[in-house]
């Protein structure tokens, strides 16, 4: 008895011929090999807004200005360099692990990893764009009003970086049969 229903799924050693994939079929490799693309493509977008905080920051440090900032200015300018060379050291960290594991069988575990350490490079990048932000109304604002609107950024970080992804998850995961 034969059936017209289609198999389960495509018959990996036969991709290369012409049928057409059915919606949302992947197998583990595929969807470990696409994820791994979308990651590094997202952190390089990422690593131009590192660069960019972090270029501003070295630029900081040879104006004349510099030797007029307090020390409290001098050790927020310190932390936030750190902490910008730091996300971006991070944020190359899943680029650097692709390459050096390139051919590794285990690409679903270093997707997952990768993400992790995407994820705390984002932490990073927040934290020095929040403190470059809090520098420059520092001295332009005053400190009071710096570190209020400094908060009020780091409160958006957090809310659109990290709570928003983990509501949509927990939406998404509650709403599955």
């Amino acid at each position: 008895m034969t059936s017209d229903a289609p198999p389960p799924g495509p018959d990996p050693d036969h991709l290369g011929q012409s049928a057409p994939l059915p919606p949302g079929w992947e197998n583990p490799a595929v969807r470990a090999d696409r994820r791994l693309v979308e990651l590094l493509q997202e952190l390089r977008v990422l690593q131009t807004g590192v660069q960019i905080v972090f270029a501003f920051l070295l630029g900081v440090a040879f104006t004349p200005r510099f030797a007029e900032l307090s020390d409290a200015q001098q050790d927020i300018y310190i932390a936030t360099l750190l902490l910008a060379v730091i996300a971006a050291a991070v944020l190359a960290t899943p680029v650097a692990l692709h390459r050096g594991l390139f051919h590794h069988p285990g690409k679903a575990r270093i997707v997952d990893v990768s993400t992790r350490i995407a994820q705390v490079g984002l932490l990073l990048l927040a934290s020095a764009l929040t403190g470059a932000v809090l520098l420059v109304l520092d001295v332009v604002l005053g400190t009071p009003l710096a570190v209020t609107i400094a908060c009020v950024i780091g409160l958006i970080f957090t809310a659109l970086w990290f709570v928003l992804p983990w509501a949509v998850r927990r939406a998404t995961t509650r709403d599955r049969p």
